[in-house]
């Protein structure tokens, strides 16, 4: 890729890489993030005149270390009058932050809503922020590759910059990296970049952070990724000719809700996807044979994950099909009943003393009842015990929780819904993807690429499909805990 300097007004940029491959809209969003000055402002100056967002690189004649020119004003926040009233567009941008309740957009690169959407989502995780940014690459270079290495970083610094920033963020150093690791996400249709799957994604990422936030040192087995999205399933495989009949365990890092005609909510999907058929050798009969596998959760992540499985290869047109079916889903997960025993197990006394709590919360017994439970000694946090209504009590509490080594968490297998990434559209390969997000404040907003907009928790659940409508395709829910000494 051939490197330029970029004067603008006073500033020069060396050594800004330009990736020819990519039409020069993109070199300008890469300019936005140096300078703020958006995209539709900028004017380069070329050999032929200025810039075109469409314009062949090989037309220009660009040499290396060439420099070019450019003119343009940045986004700029307005001053009040001295010694007048404070209003938000005066506040330094990181008390804007907090001010409006929510952080920013990301403006769409060309066809990245698939990729907005689902950093989105993420974002609401602080835990994963905080593995971030201890994150580093000293002592991992036998491990770990290059280019996980860069693209942790991009994450790292595009979290960031949403927590800092109001104003729309271009992820270009996140979208390089990306597709550096995953070349995949460069399909190329005439020229332009295409639209991807959410979900493949969401996988690839996580699939990234699980190796490079594992810790360095072996001793101390510490997997964030796991803890906080990792689900093992346990599993009986039979095979219904022969009776044979073997166990294995797997980990994952979401459940499938499968889609049929009989499926009407996301229980019904959830008890598909843990039932499959598979064709594998039979040592008894000599031959292939059809085994059922019935799987069952035993062990919970702090944040579950559920993909509805929309898409489907359609044999007879040779491409993907989306299922419009609607299937409801709620704001609170109850997946006790998806557990093995075991876990049930463990599950049940800290959901019994979650119920005598909000029994005692909303007056159905008296603390003096709930005091006589043989659980008294087991303590829930405020945060948990609100966690249904708000969620900046809860990641507050979190913290605290996170600074006290001598508190242990105990999951319950209950879990409130805090992201939902939607597509809209009945292709696969089009369509749009928005990130429904709840906030630290217990407000729902709708990132639609570099357009926050506020929405009514009562309106989530209606993204349930059934039309062209925006509709569900991966929910993320978190954990209700409860502390113990």
């Amino acid at each position: 890729m051939p490197t330029v300097s970029v004067k603008w007004q006073k500033e020069v940029f060396p050594a800004v890489e330009i990736d020819t491959s990519q039409l020069p809209l993109a070199f300008k969003c890469q300019l936005y993030g140096l300078t703020g000055v958006p995209p539709e402002r900028q004017k380069i100056m070329v050999k032929g005149g200025l810039l075109k967002d469409d314009a062949d690189w090989n037309t220009l004649g660009l040499k290396e270390g060439q420099r070019l020119m450019m003119m343009g004003t940045a986004d700029e926040v307005v001053k009040a009058p001295e010694n007048g009233p404070v209003f938000v567009e005066d506040l330094p941008e990181e008390e804007q932050v907090a001010t409006v309740g929510h952080t920013a957009g990301l403006s769409n690169l060309g066809e990245t809503c698939y990729m907005n959407s689902t950093i989105q989502c993420l974002h609401s995780v602080p835990e994963l922020k905080s593995a971030l940014q201890k994150y580093t690459y000293s002592g991992r270079s036998n491990d770990l590759d290059p280019l996980s290495h860069l693209l942790t970083v991009a994450i790292r610094d595009l979290f960031g910059e949403l927590d800092r920033s109001v104003r729309p963020v271009a992820p270009m150093q996140f979208w390089m990296a990306l597709r550096k690791k995953y070349p995949q996400f460069s399909q190329q249709h005439n020229g332009l970049f295409m639209q991807q799957d959410a979900e493949e994604c969401w996988t690839q990422i996580i699939d990234t952070l699980s190796e490079s936030l594992k810790s360095p040192d072996s001793r101390d087995n510490v997997e964030a990724v796991k803890a906080l999205f990792g689900i093992e399933l346990m599993s009986k495989v039979r095979c219904g000719e022969s009776g044979e009949e073997s166990s294995e365990t797997e980990s994952v890092y979401s459940l499938k809700c499968h889609i049929s005609h009989e499926v009407n909510h996301l229980h019904d999907g959830l008890k598909q996807g843990l039932k499959s058929e598979l064709e594998k050798a039979s040592p008894a009969l000599g031959r292939n044979a059809v085994y059922l596998k019935e799987s069952r959760v035993n062990s919970l992540p702090s944040y579950l994950t559920v993909q509805f499985v929309r898409f489907f290869w359609k044999r007879k047109s040779n491409q993907k099909a989306k299922i419009l079916r609607k299937v409801d889903y709620p704001l609170e997960l109850d997946v006790f009943y998806f557990c093995s025993d075991e876990l049930r197990e463990k599950l049940k006394e800290p959901r019994q003393i979650l119920r005598d709590q909000e029994s005692v919360k909303f007056g159905l017994i008296s603390k003096e009842n709930q005091n006589d439970s043989k659980d008294k000694n087991v303590g829930t946090s405020n945060a948990e015990v609100s966690n249904t209504n708000s969620s900046s009590d809860s990641n507050a509490a979190e913290g605290k929780q996170g600074m006290d080594t001598d508190k242990k968490k105990q999951l319950t297998g209950i879990y409130n819904l805090v992201a939902v990434l939607t597509h809209k559209g009945r292709s696969a390969d089009s369509g749009h993807y928005v990130a429904w997000v709840k906030q630290e404040n217990g407000k729902w907003i709708e990132f639609d690429d570099d357009n926050p907009i506020p929405q009514r928790e009562e309106d989530i659940t209606k993204l349930s499909g059934g039309g062209d409508w925006h509709m569900a395709y991966i929910l993320l829910y978190k954990a209700r805990t409860l502390i113990t000494p």
